[in-house]
């Protein structure tokens, strides 16, 4: 093995150039104005989140007094620290500048973003009389300079600092100065649509708002001057579990994200614009230190506000929306059992209409045949029809066994609240295993039938979720395979039994075999690839940042197998080396759907072995979750599989080139323009002898 000073990407490094690939579709004068808006937003959205888990990781270990290099991939925890923080500083001032440009091309679209200054006769009545009946009942107004003890500041609320000088003795050397915190609420939209003037609309953003109405909240002061400037907090998420055997998993769970309100700080963000004695007040009352990650930004921070940005009536500035299309041959009319019997069908949104799974649930609650339904839940949208459907099948008198992950990271205390409501419908819960996530995607009924019970199902790639299949592409293979689904039914069985470890023939499974078995299939086109034998490997994944899946793919380069990788997000493998990987390849598309499938195809001498699964390459994913990776048989979904993987793959216009540089130059490779994510939906039009 080849040891190279790039040997490996550190993880933390390349997950923030991904959102730097984030933020370049912000700046991309092909993505419509309103839509690049909402990609700042979710870049910003992302980089709280980062803080709040790995930049708070890192952190930990430095709080701790280790250097962290065994998990970091060779780095120094505290230089890692340093090296996020000099990138987040840099990113965010390009997306302020992005920002800037926006408003300027929305301003030559009628549409102005005003600040308080601006509004004339008319927009201050307006916004007066909003301020009283919306905005002040929700204010939370907390006065610092009367207060012994500051504060808990909530984890990314946005907030406004305000000084006031108050009127006093004119000979006094130094004025008096109060402090105050506004906490922007929550429950108001962000961004406040003023009267339209003509063809002209206005919207100040609800910060703007509030500072025009200072003075109707602070009366009772005497103040000569009075300014506010936005901070913003953002926390360790990390859950510290209770040990309390006393507690259910539920409460433990709760209690663990309850306490998460109050985690220690990792990231303090404030407007450069503040007062320097402002500033050292803040800092000093609140315990951050320098060599905390401070940052300065811009007049508004919570940037993930925009991901709603009001649309106006304008859909020229929005993406077309697509209307979501059937799958070829199987039809919502008659039984999807009767169907899926007769051979395996793959869903793949939001080309495809997520409603096939819940039309399989509704009619698995009404079917007097089916007896049990089985089904992970990882995530859930508001208002599942998922959920109401296994509710459904419940009063139907089946029996319905759900396995939920109450600890998938942000949805916790939604999970635990449809938990509650599951259970007491009667739903059999199971809360995982010890010590591993369940983040596999799978759901088995089983059916009476004349010849004996008979089982049906499916495996995704994603959660059974209506609101993100609208915007996340998954694949979801619906199959009547006896040998794969009596599979499933040992994934569930090792639910409940977790001491008693299956063996699989045909599924890939976290956290016992996933690495085993995708070694041995590297290895097998490694053999051919040295035996002169055709011999590749296609991956599509989310995150790939196992260093031992990364080694293993070097060396099936050096033995002259040819690799394709798509990663959307995190990539720690360096591509393109003489002597290390110059077989492999890889790219990363951001687009209008967020690229969420993870398709594993391996040449086999010309006759492809093909997996989808709900686990990327990563050590989370390999060893600590339970996963599940699931064989590909019918001869027309591989092919579409594969043709679906060579149209991303083929994307020279939305797809940027991983390389040592790190610096998401975009593809340019001189073939037509293809744009997979457009190219995918017409496809599958043509599949179905539709026009566009």
């Amino acid at each position: 093995m080849i040891k190279t000073k790039n040997q490996y990407i550190n993880r933390e490094i390349s997950w923030l150039w991904f959102n730097e690939r984030v933020l370049q579709e912000s700046a991309d004068k092909k993505v419509p104005l309103i839509e690049r808006l909402r990609f700042l937003g979710i870049f910003s959205n992302n980089l709280d989140e980062f803080y709040k888990v790995r930049y708070a990781t890192v952190k930990r270990i430095v709080d701790a007094g280790k250097t962290g290099k065994s998990v970091l991939g060779g780095e120094i925890a505290k230089d890692l620290l340093e090296e996020i923080t000099k990138i987040a500083i840099k990113h965010q001032a390009k997306s302020v500048e992005i920002l800037k440009g926006i408003q300027k091309e929305l301003e030559g679209q009628n549409i102005f973003i005003i600040k308080e200054t601006q509004l004339n006769e008319g927009q201050i009545e307006f916004v007066k009389k909003y301020f009283v009946q919306k905005v002040s009942p929700q204010l939370m107004t907390i006065i610092l300079s009367d207060l012994t003890e500051f504060p808990t500041l909530k984890d990314t609320a946005a907030y406004l600092a305000v000084k006031m000088i108050i009127v006093g003795d004119q000979k006094a050397k130094e004025k008096e100065k109060r402090y105050a915190l506004i906490e922007i609420p929550k429950g108001i939209d962000r961004f406040v649509v003023l009267p339209q003037e003509g063809d002209k609309n206005y919207i100040i953003i609800l910060d703007d708002l509030i500072r025009y109405c200072l003075r109707n909240i602070f009366t009772m002061f005497e103040y000569e001057s009075i300014s506010a400037h936005m901070i913003k907090i953002t926390r360790d998420a990390e859950l510290d579990m209770d040990n309390d055997l006393s507690k259910s998993f539920i409460e433990k769970i709760s209690s663990s994200v309850e306490h998460r309100k109050v985690g220690d700080p990792v990231r303090f963000v404030y407007d450069k614009s503040i007062g320097k004695d402002t500033l050292s007040f803040l800092k000093e009352k609140m315990n951050i230190e320098d060599t905390d990650s401070v940052i300065p930004g811009g007049r508004y921070h919570n940037r993930r506000d925009y991901m709603g940005f009001p649309s106006l009536g304008r859909q020229d500035l929005l993406y077309d929306t697509i209307m979501p299309l059937p799958v070829k041959g199987l039809s919502m009319e008659g039984s999807l059992f009767e169907q899926i019997s007769q051979k395996d069908f793959l869903q793949y949104t939001p080309y495809h209409t997520f409603s096939y799974i819940i039309r399989f649930l509704r009619e698995a609650a009404l079917d007097p045949k089916v007896k049990t339904i089985k089904i992970t839940v990882y995530r859930l949208a508001n208002n599942s029809q998922v959920a109401a459907s296994l509710i459904n099948a419940v009063k139907n008198g089946k029996q319905v066994t759900v396995q939920i992950e109450l600890q998938a990271r942000f949805d916790e205390q939604a999970n635990i609240e449809y938990a509650e409501q599951l259970q007491a419908e009667g739903v059999k819960l199971i809360f995982g295993v010890p010590g591993l996530k369940v983040h596999s995607k799978i759901c088995v009924i089983e059916r009476e039938e004349e010849n004996g019970l008979k089982r049906y199902g499916f495996v995704s790639t994603g959660n059974f979720s209506e609101a993100t299949a609208r915007i996340y592409s998954d694949y979801t293979l619906f199959t009547a395979h006896e040998a794969i689904l009596k599979e499933l039914n040992k994934v569930f069985d090792f639910f409940e039994t977790t001491y008693k470890i299956n063996k699989y023939k045909h599924l890939i499974v976290s956290p016992h075999y996933t690495k085993s078995n995708f070694i041995k299939l590297i290895d097998n086109e490694i053999a051919n690839a040295i035996l002169g034998k055709e011999a590749f490997i296609k991956i599509k994944m989310n995150s790939f940042t196992s260093y031992k899946m990364v080694d293993k793919l070097y060396e099936a380069s050096r033995a002259g197998v040819k690799i394709q990788l798509i990663v959307r997000g995190i990539c720690c493998l360096v591509p393109g080396v003489k002597g290390m990987s110059e077989n492999i390849e890889a790219i990363s598309i951001v687009d209008k759907f967020l690229e969420h499938p993870r398709i594993f195809i391996f040449g086999n001498d010309g006759n492809p072995k093909m997996y989808i699964s709900s686990a990327d390459w990563m050590t989370r994913n390999l060893d600590y979750r339970v996963e599940v990776g699931c064989p590909i048989y019918d001869a027309d979904v591989k092919q579409e599989l594969l043709d679906t993987f060579e149209m991303s793959w083929s994307d020279n216009v939305k797809a940027r080139v991983f390389n040592e540089a790190q610096d998401n130059a975009y593809r340019k490779n001189g073939n037509a323009k293809v744009r997979s994510q457009f190219a995918m939906y017409d496809y599958y039009l043509e599949k179905l002898g539709m026009e566009k």
